[in-house]
């Protein structure tokens, strides 16, 4: 019984304790899953609005599942959002494709990318959460906010909020340079990047700045705030130079692109460089010293005669060579001025020929990885400085640098003279022939002193009549007095009346048969040219005699001669007509009138280069259509405020590495004048196509010369540090090959060395797609009102084929 009573409480209590365990197990799951459904529902409407706002896609919850997926695909786009935000600070001096549009980015995100993204969502989430606390924010934004603000950025070109300080940085340097030329340039790297930006991929500046405003009224202010209006500025391959300027000196130091359109452009632009622009060495007997005018061999070849240096004159090739010519082995930047006078590299000019012969007279000197000139001539081995002192004391009315300003030095040699002269404030303009002696012009110039490759022979020189203040010859081996003095009356026609030819030879103090039948006639030449015999004196110290003749000033002694010899020229003959003109033995009447060029000797420097000549008539119509004397200071006045506001400061050149300068098409010889002040020398070229402005430029003080640019100019490969061409290429592409042009530009350019082209906007795009193609850096490009300005520097690139120059083959 007890037993029954036993078993029938156990029976109770095993029932009891089974429906325990259900219930608790029941309970438990049901716990489970309302658990479950919790955190499941808690993940869909969320994800609801993230793929809404993120995406914007219609994604439907009809099931968990498709819900839960629909959630790790908006967790990566999310992470994608946040990553480009991140990537754009971390990457922001790097090329970053986060500057592109979303379109433009779209080929680089997907694949590969989007894995890694995924896999680091969660990490960018807690960086970009702490890049949030980090900048102090005064109010935290909801997630889905912060999700839209990371969307809106990646639109702006993935500008990102670590950048603030660079665009304000931007904002500050574009605001510094708003005093730089207006309509001229526009040299501020940091503004040329915003400028761009502008343009093609929207302000995220004024963005962050002005609030929710929308991007067009950002653009807007933007573009007022600057005062500038956005298209002056180039787009497309233009824009990418700006690019290029900005990755040199601006805030970022290199970037990819800055928007889908430049892009584009490069892309459109590479085949056309690549495959419109094919350039070859050029394959000559000259080699690297290949002066095409000058080294025509096939032409020279054909002469009847050389008697009188004619196969030392120009000789143009018919279709001038469009190759570049190779560099020396060994070539290096040129040592700067004024060392460079004393001493060049060898390299350079890899010549020691002229060392050999002259070396005892010491022109130039072989020293090592140098050449040195220890500033000595024929007729002053001790020095150029005593020889020109002396002149000086024995006729004080020379004074160098005031009343004697512009001189020519005919056979000038390595051109010490006129290297010392600068020390007196004179200009000097040397010439020689090619290879009379060896690389002597070249000497000279990559000495940074002003040479010419000329010779005396059949033609006039290329200058203008009554122009140069003192002719120089110290034993420059030139028969004045053969052929009715031709050679004499040349000199005769360019120096100014009352002007000075200073005469250092053996006729003068020695006593050889030879060297007295000489000076007996050119006694007698000069005193039937009624030249002044000023001074004959004895140098002791050089041991050297020097004779000096004075031009008359009128034409009394002319019609008191004897005899008609040499004779008068015709009063049809044009004194300044001097491009290919065959030298006549006629001697032109001395200018009189008071309007008349020459009739007056200039005001002293420096005070000519700035006043008008007396002879500008306002009655005369200038270059540029006013009265003549307002049309000369309307030129110089602009070119103060270029250079001064432009050049100077704003293209970041080292004007101390600038020695020899060519202005391509001077006018009134404004931009040299304006550049007076400075430590280097400008030679104004005139063209023959375009007004007779060279005897302008003289009576200024300043010197240049006559030339055809559908040629090539007589001086030797790498003389030059800067080119100007004002206007030039827009000119010369209707009469003749650019290209040619475009390759005399290479050639007679020093490599590092810069040009600047002031032309047309399609002239400066055609222009910048050539030198990109020649590897030369684009320094700068600037535009307004169709009108632009390109600065760009040589390299050393060469092209490794060659292309052989028939005519120019011994």
């Amino acid at each position: 019984m007890a037993l029954g009573k036993y078993s029938r409480v156990d029976g109770r209590k095993s029932s009891s304790g089974y429906c325990s365990t259900v219930t608790i197990v029941v309970f438990v799951a049901l716990c489970l899953v309302g658990v479950w459904m919790m955190t499941s529902s808690s993940v869909v409407p969320v994800q609801n609005t993230d793929v809404s706002k993120e995406n914007k896609n219609d994604v439907k919850t009809n099931d968990i599942e498709s819900n839960i997926d629909t959630s790790t695909e908006s967790s990566n786009n999310s992470g994608d959002d946040s990553g480009t935000t991140d990537a754009g600070k971390s990457k922001q001096f790097e090329d970053n494709p986060g500057d592109l549009p979303d379109d433009a980015t779209k080929g680089d995100t997907n694949g590969s990318s989007n894995i890694e993204e995924t896999n680091n969502s969660q990490p960018k989430d807690s960086e970009k959460m702490i890049e949030e606390k980090q900048e102090d924010k005064p109010e935290e934004k909801s997630a889905d906010e912060t999700k839209e603000d990371s969307r809106e950025d990646n639109k702006d070109d993935g500008s990102n909020k670590e950048s603030d300080n660079g665009d304000e940085e931007n904002k500050e340097s574009q605001i510094e340079n708003k005093d730089s030329e207006a309509g001229e340039t526009n040299e501020s790297n940091s503004d040329d990047n915003e400028k761009n930006s502008d343009e093609n991929s929207g302000e995220n500046n004024d963005k962050e700045k002005e609030g929710d405003q929308k991007k067009g009224e950002s653009d807007q202010d933007s573009v007022e705030q600057k005062d500038k209006p956005s298209e002056v500025f180039p787009s497309g391959a233009q824009s990418d130079l700006l690019n290029e300027s900005a990755t040199q000196n601006g805030s970022f130091p290199t970037q990819s692109t800055e928007s889908k359109n430049e892009k584009e452009a490069q892309n459109s632009s590479q085949p056309e460089n690549q495959n419109g622009y094919s350039w070859k060495l050029c394959n000559t007997t000259a080699g690297t010293d290949y002066i095409p005018c000058l080294d025509n061999l096939a032409a020279i070849r054909k002469l009847p005669s050389t008697k009188h240096y004619e196969h030392r004159e120009r000789h143009c090739p018919e279709n001038p060579p469009t190759c570049l010519v190779p560099l020396p082995e060994g070539y290096q930047r040129s040592i700067e001025w004024p060392i460079s006078r004393e001493k060049i590299w060898y390299h350079n000019v890899p010549h020691t020929k002229l060392a050999e012969i002259k070396g005892h007279q010491n022109w130039v000197k072989f020293s090592g990885d140098y050449l040195t000139f220890p500033g000595g001539g024929t007729q002053f081995k001790h020095g150029a400085l005593h020889y020109i002192d002396f002149i000086q004391q024995s006729v004080r009315d020379i004074a160098w640098g005031k009343r004697s300003r512009v001189i020519l030095d005919v056979g000038c040699g390595v051109a010490s003279f006129g290297g010392y002269l600068f020390e007196r404030d004179s200009l000097t303009m040397s010439l020689a022939p090619k290879d009379e002696h060896e690389a002597q012009v070249q000497f000279a110039l990559e000495r940074g002193i002003p040479a010419i490759s000329a010779v005396m022979g059949t033609k006039r020189l290329p200058y203008p009549a009554n122009v140069f203040d003192i002719v120089h010859c110290a034993r420059c081996r030139v028969p004045w007095h053969i052929e009715g003095g031709k050679l004499l009356l040349e000199l005769n026609r360019l120096l100014r009346p009352g002007g000075f030819f200073v005469w250092s030879a053996t006729p003068i103090y020695q006593k050889l048969p030879e060297d007295v039948e000489i000076w007996e006639a050119m006694k007698k030449m000069t005193n039937a040219m009624c030249w002044e015999e000023v001074s004959i004196t004895k140098d002791t110290v050089n041991g050297v005699g020097i004779a000096v003749y004075r031009k008359p000033i009128s034409n009394e002694c002319y019609e008191r001669r004897p005899s008609n010899d040499p004779p008068l020229c015709k009063d049809s003959d044009d004194a300044n007509a001097a491009w290919n003109v065959p030298l006549q033995a006629c001697m032109h009447k001395v200018p009189v009138a008071p309007s008349d060029r020459g009739s007056q000797w200039p005001e002293q420097w420096p005070a000519r280069a700035e006043k008008p000549p007396y002879w500008l008539l306002s009655s005369q119509v200038g270059v540029y259509g006013k009265p003549a004397p307002e049309d000369f200071t309307a030129d110089f006045e602009h070119w103060k405020r270029v250079v001064s506001k432009s050049y100077q400061n704003g293209l970041g050149i080292n004007w101390a590495t600038v020695r020899n300068v060519m202005d391509m098409r001077a006018v009134y010889g404004g931009f040299a004048a304006a550049m007076k002040e400075m430590n280097l020398w400008v030679m104004n070229v005139v063209s023959v196509d375009a007004p007779d402005t060279l005897p302008v430029i003289y009576e200024r003080g300043l010197f240049g010369i006559y030339h055809n640019w559908c040629e090539s100019f007589s001086t030797y490969p790498r003389s030059y540090d800067l080119l100007h061409a004002d206007h030039l290429f827009s000119k010369i592409k209707n009469r003749c090959n650019i290209m040619a042009l475009v390759a005399e530009v290479d050639r007679i350019l020093r490599p590092e060395g810069k040009i600047i082209v002031r032309d047309t906007v399609e002239i400066i795009t055609e222009l910048e797609n050539i030198f990109k193609s020649m590897q030369w850096n684009i320094r700068m490009t600037y535009s307004k009102d169709k009108e632009g300005l390109l600065c760009s520097q040589k390299t050393m690139w060469r092209p490794k084929e060659a292309e052989t120059v028939q005519y120019a083959i011994a």
